[in-house]
């Protein structure tokens, strides 16, 4: 029979120890079910724990009472193998010593059960590795000395781990990870003693990169790295270069190679990370009424091993801390974040620098010294395994759409896998939704002409007035990882074995890829919030008011065509019902209700509605298809549904492309089709004669319900109808593409000042710059040589299609501010 390794105590005295023990002990414990660890309740179950301090044994065996669990100071019996414990410890100090003096050997326990299922094959036992770590539940530190006892990478001496357990007891981590079967692991064939020294080095490593998921790699001094980052072969390169280029002496281009390391790189302390953590717990419970967290196990599964980059959507200076907040929360490592040098200012630079922020300057063209010293320093990072964040759109979307993502930092990441693959490295998508922003009336503000305003300290003070404002819930959802290897196999099967280009098409072509899919991806996990319902129906009704009872309906057609499309699998939805979805969004002060005998009215004045706006555009991609086939529907009363998908692909792809929509054209049918049937459901379009699709009679209340649905896309319609419509009436080859983008904004000012276009958002320059970009992508638009855009007899067949979907006034008054355009010459 096995004795409990190192311990000779009874198991009563090791309870009143644990009873003492938790008299200042609490515990923060994943995973919180114990169905999630999928234990066979046949099997008997021995917990391996990685440091010998009897506080983590107390700690696990208490948990496991609490949980359900096998305890892990009860027998083990097995007719193969019994023990009076079911655990043992990995590595120990020796007994008696105050101070680190590690000893890494095979426990007596793991060579035992290793001996049993060699002698019994029937002998199974399934292993559970557990991680504690005093000091890592985040977001209730209050002191440095906390902050300099809680875990490390260093050895911890009995003396240490004394004091962390009297200071951190009340923020303990403990996580289970995923049973190991000892049968499995010896089916490989080896003997009795390669099985031991290979079960204890895979424990090993397992542990070391549990303990690098929840506090970071075990990295040197930053003085270290930066030495490292400079005496890279590129690096010494570009320094030559630079002096040969300024003609000044390499130990000049040495120092200029050095300031911009020591600008750009983060100074990341565990210390600021955990303070910073108590401070934002302290901002989001003053101007949240919450933070919903969705799909993050996604993370915890892949983490371990793996290097992550999260690719959020950018709505918010918030996004940056809330992410990092959330992770650190629930027991990673917070990523390094790519950061704007804007935000580079005094005391904020410094602590978000020491929070994990590296900067980045908007514009490095010209500097070739400093992009190679940022590329180096991204490599250095994905090489030694730290999580990173960065905003593929580059910056904060001011319409509410996800923005095109620009190559930059994404082509600099992809080329340092393709270099140096060693470390899986995934993509993890995360879609960011609020409920009201914090810049929204900046953000108007820069719709209606005003120029951006630099980040500057005294808007940062200025800032705590929002303290005192209710901006709702955030909702935070993380979607499936994206794996970088497996994505370059579709690209390029034997990119492994090609010699590193970063200049090679097949590269170029990857990162243009890797960044639509990561934008399809963002999108696919939106969060439906009750503002976006509001937004998405009563922006489409005249005036933006609308009876409350059809207000109501509106949303529930919403409702039913977001859990009837093929969003439905992906996305996160509102299911309150339509009164508590409009009571809810009148408490946020977002619209007004005026009572009336005839039936209340909702509405929004002109600055609920601008800022309403920003919300429908979260969720216009969800909506796109339904609105197209209302927007067909009822302009045309009825058609036929060869017309109805002819007219639907012929718009597709300019659609596709700006909305980021997922289908590729080969499956537009399909997804039609089904759109078509949750339209048909609820009764607002028919079956028409034969093969055909009708309208609702113009005196039912379904006609104006389809007519609203159908304006949620209109303003999408309209910028790209009065884009065609100026390249039709100039010509092929006499514009630039900046002179049209010009063109197109200015008159989209115009417009909405003439004939009440009234949103915001709908003459915002660069979503015009993306229709271009968009038809120049589609082949329809050619750049010549002389930088002039030309155009066949295709402008007219997309302009013809998008007329389908517009009324006959909008589209009359969009064709006269076209003919009023300025002559190419002026």
């Amino acid at each position: 029979m096995s004795r409990p390794p190192l311990f000779d105590l009874t198991g009563w005295m090791l309870g009143v120890l644990r009873r003492i023990l938790y008299l200042g002990t609490r515990t923060q414990v994943f995973p919180e079910s114990p169905e999630a660890l999928g234990l066979k309740p046949d099997l008997p179950v021995c917990y391996v724990l990685d440091e010998r301090h009897l506080s983590n044994l107390l700690v696990l065996d208490h948990e496991c009472g609490q949980l359900g669990l096998p305890r892990a100071l009860h027998p083990m019996r097995d007719e193969a193998y019994t023990s009076q414990r079911s655990f043992f410890f990995l590595s120990h100090n020796e007994r008696g010593r105050l101070v680190p003096n590690p000893r890494v050997s095979a426990a007596p326990m793991l060579k035992a059960m290793v001996r049993a299922a060699f002698t019994d094959t029937r002998f199974d036992v399934q292993l559970v590795p557990v991680t504690i770590l005093w000091g890592r539940e985040p977001g209730k530190q209050e002191s440095v000395l906390k902050a300099l006892l809680a875990e490390s990478w260093q050895q911890v001496s009995t003396l240490r781990h004394l004091l962390a357990m009297l200071i951190h007891g009340r923020h303990t981590m403990l996580r289970f990870n995923a049973p190991i079967s000892l049968r499995e692991f010896l089916s490989d064939g080896i003997d009795e003693a390669h099985a031991v020294r290979k079960l204890g080095r895979i424990l090993r490593v397992h542990f070391r990169r549990q303990r690098e998921m929840a506090i970071g790699p075990d990295l040197s001094h930053r003085h270290t790295q930066l030495q490292t980052l400079l005496n890279t072969p590129s690096v010494h390169k570009a320094i030559a270069a630079e002096a040969e280029a300024r003609s000044i002496s390499l130990v000049a281009a040495k120092k200029t190679a050095r300031e911009f390391a020591i600008e750009i790189a983060s100074d990341y302390s565990y210390a600021v990370v955990k303070a910073f953590a108590l401070f934002l717990t302290w901002v989001w419970n003053k101007i949240y009424n919450g933070i919903e967290v969705h799909n993050f196990e996604r993370v915890t599964n892949v983490a371990p091993g793996h290097g992550i980059i999260y690719v959020p959507c950018h709505r918010s200076h918030a996004d940056y801390l809330l992410l990092s907040y959330i992770i650190f929360n629930r027991g990673l490592m917070v990523p390094h974040i790519a950061a704007g040098a804007n935000l580079n200012l005094p005391l904020v630079g410094s602590i978000l620098r020491r929070s994990g922020a590296f900067f980045l300057r908007r514009k490095i063209k010209g500097e070739p010294l400093y992009a190679t010293v940022f590329q180096e320093y991204v490599h250095l990072m994905i090489e030694r395994g730290f999580p990173m964040e960065y905003f593929i759109e580059g910056g904060r979307s001011r319409g509410g759409r996800t923005l095109a993502p620009k190559a930059g930092i994404l082509a600099m990441t992809v080329q340092s896998f393709v270099r140096s693959h060693a470390r899986p490295l995934v993509f993890v998508p995360v879609y960011v939704g609020y409920e009201k922003l914090m810049e929204g009336n900046s953000y108007l503000a820069e719709l209606h002409g005003r120029p951006k305003k630099s980040e500057s300290l005294f808007d940062l003070v200025r800032a705590a007035r929002l303290l005192k404002q209710n901006f709702g819930k955030v909702h935070v959802n993380f979607g499936p990882p994206l794996a970088l290897a497996e994505f370059l196999d579709a690209q390029q099967p034997d990119w492994r074995e090609l010699p590193f280009d970063a200049q090679a098409p097949w590269l170029r072509g990857a990162v243009d890829a890797t960044a639509m899919e990561l934008a399809r991806r963002i999108n696919s996990l939106a969060v439906v919030n009750p503002v976006n319902l509001v937004a998405a129906t009563l922006l489409s009704t005249p005036k933006h008011a609308a009876d409350l009872r059809l207000l109501q309906k509106q949303i529930g057609h919403c409702q039913h065509l977001l859990a009837q499309t093929s969003w439905a699998g992906t996305i996160v939805r509102c299911d309150l019902p339509p009164d508590e979805v409009i009571a809810y969004v009148r408490r946020l002060d977002l619209v007004q209700c005026h009572p009336h005998p005839l039936g209340d009215m909702i509405r929004a004045d002109e600055q609920q509605a601008a800022l309403l706006a920003y919300f429908r555009n979260n969720i216009l991609h969800l909506l796109a298809l339904p609105a197209l086939l209302a927007c067909l529907v009822s302009h045309n009363r009825q058609l036929s549904r060869q017309r109805a998908r002819e007219a639907i692909r012929g718009i597709y792809g300019l659609l596709r492309a700006e909305l980021f929509l997922p289908w590729p054209t080969e499956e537009l049918d399909a997804v039609i089709d089904l759109t078509e049937s949750a339209l048909a459901q609820r009764g607002l379009i028919q079956d028409g004669d034969g093969d055909s699709l009708r309208a609702p009679p113009p005196n039912s209340e379904a006609s104006p319900q389809l007519q609203q649905l159908g304006e949620i896309l209109r303003p999408t319609l309209e910028r790209q109808f009065l884009t065609l419509a100026l390249l039709q009436h100039y010509g092929s080859g006499q514009l630039t593409r900046a002179r049209l983008e010009e063109d197109a904004h200015l008159l989209a000012q115009r417009l909405a000042m003439l004939y009440e276009f009234n949103s915001a958002e709908f003459s915002e320059k660069l979503l015009f710059a993306n229709v271009v970009r968009n038809l120049i992508d589609g082949g329809i638009l050619q750049v010549d040589d002389g930088g002039l855009l030309r155009f066949d007899a295709r402008i007219t067949l997309a302009a013809a299609q998008t007329e389908l979907l517009l009324a006959a006034d909008v589209r009359h008054s969009i064709h006269l501010i076209a003919r009023a355009a300025p002559s190419p010459a002026s």
